[in-house]
């Protein structure tokens, strides 16, 4: 009976311990937007406006797509450095990887204004800030 209880622990044990998985992918988008010129949006470019807090687990990856005609400068103002190009251009994909816990923080700037760009938009351009917490 002993033996009989001591499988039965070990293979819960093991059935209860947590395989490697491939890292998950986030996926978000720069889209143009009437007021404010630009915000973070969703692979299908629904708007989620100028500031994004994301949460992830180490070695996860967010790809950002340039929906928006305008160029970024973007730049890291917190966390661990990433190898991160620091101008996007429009309809150009960038993959930021999080290898290592911590609080990152992104800024990502327009290069023109909306007004030299030639777009009819309300209000000032917004900088759009990007936070990611790994765990």
């Amino acid at each position: 009976m002993r033996r009989l209880l001591l499988c039965l622990a070990i293979g819960t044990a093991l059935v209860a311990v947590p395989t490697a998985t491939a890292s998950p992918t986030v996926r978000l988008a720069i889209v143009h937007a009437f007021r404010g010129c630009h915000v973070w949006g969703t692979s299908e470019s629904q708007p989620l406006g100028p500031a994004r807090t994301l949460t992830v687990r180490r070695g996860a990856r967010v790809e950002v797509r340039v929906n928006c005609p305008m160029t970024f400068q973007v730049v890291q103002i917190a966390g661990p450095g990433t190898a991160s190009p620091t101008v996007w251009q429009p309809g150009t994909s960038h993959t930021l990887v999080f290898a290592r816990r911590g609080l990152y923080r992104f800024r990502a700037t327009s290069t023109m204004t909306s007004e030299q760009m030639g777009l009819q938009t309300l209000g000032p351009d917004n900088v759009l800030t990007l936070t990611v917490r790994v765990r």
